[in-house]
């Protein structure tokens, strides 16, 4: 029994390994910033989950009692990788990153752009 286990924990380490390094790629080879951003924030969350959950398990394992440290990180992961995701891509939403040509949605980036900021329209309205 204990070999399968470390057999578990050993294929969710490499997993996790390898959604890291997926989204390492991600960042490297995607056109545009706003993918750019997702790749990382989406597999490396997933490659973080995976060898936290290893951790866990091997931590379970040899010490008959689950720690509560990979628990706090990996609730701290996946609260602030969306939230700062999400911050970073109004930032960029804000200050008029432009998308790469022929992207998809390509109608909806040219109106996402054209939007003014708030307070920057004339007292009418219009």
């Amino acid at each position: 029994m204990l070999f399968w286990l470390e057999l578990l924990a050993s294929s969710l380490l490499v997993m996790g390994g390898l959604f890291i390094l997926i989204g390492a790629l991600g960042m490297v080879k995607l056109p545009d910033f706003y993918p750019r951003l997702h790749a990382p924030t989406k597999a490396t969350t997933l490659g973080i989950g995976c060898i936290l959950v290893a951790s866990m398990g091997l931590h379970a394992l040899r010490s008959d009692a689950l720690t509560v440290h990979e628990l706090v990180i990996s609730l701290f992961l996946f609260i602030t990788a969306p939230v700062s995701a999400y911050m970073v891509a109004k930032g960029a939403l804000q200050r008029r990153t432009p998308f790469v040509e022929n992207t998809l949605n390509q109608n909806l980036s040219r109106d996402i752009l054209r939007r003014q900021a708030p307070g920057s329209q004339d007292k009418h309205g219009s």
